[in-house]
């Protein structure tokens, strides 16, 4: 049985919502660092989190970038420079910005011939970074994650198969409305994090935001995210929280 440890953040602010992260990410890796020497944290995509990452570059001193490894959550098959890539939305507004070693970034490598090589190279790179022997999932220090409006979360969208998948660390994911074909992190690796934010913002997300958190709806991706032994907060704005009973 899981111990349940959720709480739910509401802010007025967009300010104040970058602030609550980036203290809450000082604090994981400063912990992290004192106890293991390195902080590893896996970020979305998405138009969400930009004002975030942007806000970064101003406390880049303040943070060990040296000793950050960032993974990503997701991504699009496509190449690295393309428009849609979220490591390119992630170079652009933080990883150009902070003073970050070359060799800590573990982008998606798209460059592989199919998606599901993709997802193979990529689980590799886990597997390599962390350690891992068989049957053992990476641990992030922490996971940044968003909420779609159907629900979803990295690129585990609601009845699609990679929601069942208990073996692998990364896996693609491809449906008819998508643009491009994805390659995202799986469910026990999330649920292995020691810390997973919720980043959550817009009164287009609250009627999802109402079904995760209050009924914990699991036919919602995001509302399968139960870490199991890991912190999880929902940093969420007024107009996101607005259909909430909390």
């Amino acid at each position: 049985m899981k111990v349940r440890r959720r709480s739910v953040r509401v802010f007025d602010a967009k300010d104040d919502i970058s602030s609550f992260i980036i203290e809450n990410w000082r604090e994981t890796s400063q912990e992290a660092i004192e106890r293991k020497g390195v902080f590893s944290a896996a970020l979305s995509g998405g138009k969400t989190p930009i004002d975030l990452y942007h806000k970064f570059s101003g406390v880049k001193k303040m943070l060990p970038w040296d000793k950050t490894h960032i993974f990503l959550v997701d991504e699009r098959f496509v190449s690295l420079e393309h428009r849609d890539s979220n490591y390119r939305m992630l170079k652009e507004t933080l990883l150009d910005h902070v003073p970050i070693p070359q060799g800590n970034i573990h982008p998606v490598p798209t460059d592989r011939p199919t998606p599901q090589i993709s997802a193979m190279a990529y689980e590799e790179e886990l597997k390599k970074f962390f350690g891992l022997s068989k049957d053992q999932f990476p641990e992030f220090d922490l996971l940044l994650l968003g909420i779609g409006e159907d629900g979803h979360t990295a690129s585990l969208f609601p009845g699609t198969p990679v929601l069942d998948d208990s073996i692998h660390l990364a896996a693609s994911v491809s449906m008819d409305e998508m643009r491009h074909p994805r390659i995202t992190l799986t469910l026990p690796v999330i649920n292995n994090a020691k810390h997973i934010l919720f980043l959550v913002v817009g009164k287009n997300k609250a009627p999802a935001l109402q079904k995760i958190i209050d009924q914990e709806d699991t036919s919602l991706p995001a509302s399968m995210v139960h870490p199991d032994k890991g912190k999880l907060i929902f940093v969420i704005d007024r107009e996101a929280s607005g259909q909430l009973s909390i």
